[in-house]
């Protein structure tokens, strides 16, 4: 899939910010320009305990919170959640999560996990907690996973720590699609391992498997008493392979989290920061941030599309993410565009395309949106130009019409 880095792209955000004033008149093009930050009185996950990615030398496994949220979180309005749940709930499908394993007992996913070897056993936490917005039972507080009836299967890819290896991960991709998973999460973001990566990678995609990963590690590396300094972009694997789906992450208010890890190239942003969901015990709630949580999303939505419409490939429903995403300076995950892009889930014809290729169109539903504003811009401005021409003609006139010789 060809991505375009960050800084070639800024210019596209000055359609975003045009778009933006006339929200108010288009109410459907909301979603595209602006991500409202819940108001100050509203209920949220106020005192969650934080999700780790990895567990510090000597820590222990990460227990069972003691706090439930109370509220759903801005991430289940912000994808559409309930309304793209009318047209598929993800199930048939299985998603493979490769990461620190996911608890095969926890409330939230019970009865629809299965592991790989030790992989029902999460000692770090991060894996059930992704597993859990991708597929968690939708009768949760926090709205659930946005394929709530999705199958996850547990592949570890990391050490027992969550620290990974790009052999780790290339065996957990494979491991993920021998044992029948169509969609691949991988939690990871690495700077090694790009020939092992890719082609684990390769092997998924002929095997008709989704493979999603983060575009960037969810927080900076930083040694002891350091101080927190994002390094330069740069690519991180496996995301940065052509075949897989590159996300990166945003927050409520559509700007990446502060101090987050530069992104070098990304396919689509997804909800990333503030997100809520589930530990590896219990039914409390945690709360995390990262772009490997924005990639559960995508992950989960790329499992509504295959239920949805079967008869896709790996690689057409890839580039139907792409395809369908809000037009934004980074193209923006929309589940319902994705879903609801072909007609008849029996009969329409998958959308022919390049495999993993950025669409030269989007779909129907985003470029109609977009060329509403553009038309109603453009009568704007030929109006106020008709103006600026007519009515200094009008006064030198007297404003009589034309043929009027009266003195």
């Amino acid at each position: 899939m060809r991505r375009v880095p960050r800084r070639l792209r800024a210019v596209a955000s000055v359609a975003a910010a045009t778009a933006s004033l006339l929200v108010s008149a288009f109410p459907g093009a909301a979603a595209a320009t602006a991500y409202e930050r819940p108001s100050a009185a509203a209920p949220g996950p106020v005192g969650l305990p934080v999700i780790p990615s990895v567990l510090a030398s000597g820590r222990s496994c990460t227990g069972a919170s003691s706090t439930a949220a109370h509220a759903q979180p801005w991430t289940v309005s912000a994808l559409g959640v309930s309304r793209v749940r009318e047209l598929s709930d993800g199930a048939g499908v299985t998603v493979g999560v490769v990461d620190t394993g996911v608890a095969a007992n926890v409330p939230a996913l019970a009865g629809r996990v299965t592991a790989v070897a030790d992989a029902g056993q999460d000692c770090v936490g991060h894996g059930s907690f992704v597993a859990g917005l991708i597929a968690g039972r939708a009768e949760d507080a926090t709205g659930g996973g946005i394929a709530p009836r999705a199958r996850i299967l547990a592949v570890r890819g990391t050490g027992k720590n969550g620290v990974a290896a790009p052999r780790e991960v290339a065996a957990g991709i494979r491991a993920a699609v021998d044992r029948g998973a169509r969609v691949v999460y991988v939690g990871a973001a690495l700077t090694e391992g790009r020939a092992e990566l890719t082609a684990a990678v390769v092997y998924a995609t002929r095997k008709d498997a989704v493979v999603v990963a983060p575009a960037a590690p969810d927080a900076v590396p930083t040694s002891a008493g350091a101080a927190v300094s994002a390094p330069p972009a740069r690519p991180y694997f496996p995301a940065f392979i052509p075949q897989v789906v590159a996300v990166e992450d945003y927050g409520p208010d559509g700007s990446r989290p502060q101090d987050a890890p530069n992104v070098f190239a990304t396919d689509l942003a997804a909800p990333g920061d503030a997100v809520v969901s589930i530990g590896p015990k219990g039914s409390g709630n945690y709360i995390g941030s990262g772009s490997s949580l924005a990639a559960a999303f995508v992950a989960g939505t790329a499992a509504l599309v295959r239920a949805y419409q079967p008869r896709l490939t790996a690689a057409e429903v890839a580039n139907r993410l792409v395809a369908s995403a809000y037009p934004a300076a980074r193209p923006v995950l929309d589940p319902y565009a994705a879903v609801a892009a072909v007609s008849s889930p029996v009969t329409a014809r998958p959308t022919p395309s390049a495999a993993m290729r950025m669409p030269a169109q989007t779909a129907h539903g985003p470029r109609t949106r977009a060329l509403i504003i553009a038309s109603v811009g453009g009568g704007i401005v030929a109006l106020v130009a008709c103006a600026a021409a007519i009515v200094p003609l009008g006064r030198a006139r007297g404003w009589r019409p034309a043929g009027d010789r009266a003195a």
